[in-house]
Formats: structure tokens, C-alpha cells, sequence
């Protein structure tokens, strides 16, 4: 817990790109995930994103971005901790929420999140921004190591409450 205190401490007298991810809370995901496969559970990316980011919205990952208005600061930018979210498709109904972990370049970042293989969690992929207008608006996820994917659609992302 102290920890944890203070890599949030610290994180708010630096710039917020600049965080890492809390230790104890990364631990506290992947632990809950691994309660769950062991009960015969399906792993969903909603419940892990909000064990990992602390952001509590609760609901299909395609509401977030709405339920976040208010609530929290939402933008264009990612920032390490921030969950990034992906709109509804045809191929991905609910949507999709994960969390960022690293920040590459300004068009590239690295997430974590659950679900995009099934029952899974995926750690330390790469997304690249593709959109147009270089607004994160549309990414390509790495979906095997070094391998990107198609093209899907982000809402964009939702900043945890750094300062609390």
C-alpha cells in the first residue's frame, strides 16, 4: 500500500507521461484474472482495466467513454495509466478497454488488457495511432508480437484521477 502511495505521490509532482504503472495494482489484476480462469471464469477486459487504471466504471466497455464524461478527464493523449477506449464495431460489439503502460513515440504506445485473445490477458502490446489526423482516433493493435492488426475505431482516453 505504501508503495503504492508513493508511485502516486510521485507521479503527480511529475509530468504524467512519465508514470508507471503501480506494481501492487499490476499484481492485483493479473491475480484476480487467475481466480477466475482457475474457477472456469471468462477473463472480460472491463473488470481488469478497472482492477489496473483504478478507474471505476462499471458496464459494457462500449459505455465507458460516455460513463467517463463528468466523471473523469477524457482526451486525445494517452498518458501511462489512462485507458484507452475502443468503440463498438461490427466484430466487436461491447467495445474494448486497455490501459496504457508505456508511451513509445507520439504515435505509439504500449497497452495492457484482457480479452483481445480470448480468456486472456495481453501484456505489453503495441498500438499505432493510423488515423488521419493524428488524433488517436483509429489504431492498429499489435495482435502477435511485431504483428498489427486491423484498423479500429477509439473513442480515446480516460485519465485516472491522478491526485487522490
Amino acid at each position: 500500500m505504501a508503495l503504492g502511495l508513493i508511485a502516486l505521490v510521485s507521479a503527480c509532482a511529475q509530468n504524467p507521461n512519465d508514470f508507471d504503472l503501480d506494481p501492487e495494482r499490476q499484481s492485483m489484476a493479473l491475480q484476480e484474472v487467475s481466480r477466475k480462469q482457475a474457477r472456469g471464469q471468462r477473463v472480460w477486459c472491463v473488470p481488469y482495466a478497472r482492477n489496473l487504471s483504478g478507474i471505476e466504471i462499471r458496464g459494457n466497455a462500449k459505455d465507458w467513454w460516455g460513463k467517463a464524461r463528468n466523471l473523469f478527464d477524457r482526451g486525445n493523449e494517452p498518458v501511462v495509466g489512462s485507458v484507452m477506449s475502443f468503440r463498438a464495431t461490427n466484430g466487436m460489439p461491447l467495445g474494448h478497454v486497455a490501459v496504457v503502460s508505456d508511451i513509445v513515440t507520439e504515435r505509439e504506445v504500449i497497452i495492457n488488457h484482457a480479452n483481445w485473445h480470448r480468456n486472456k490477458v495481453s501484456l505489453k502490446m503495441g498500438v499505432k495511432d493510423v488515423s488521419k489526423n493524428n488524433d488517436w482516433s483509429l489504431v492498429r493493435v499489435e495482435s502477435q508480437p511485431g504483428r498489427y492488426g486491423s484498423h479500429y475505431p477509439v473513442n480515446g482516453f480516460i485519465y485516472p484521477k491522478f491526485d487522490e
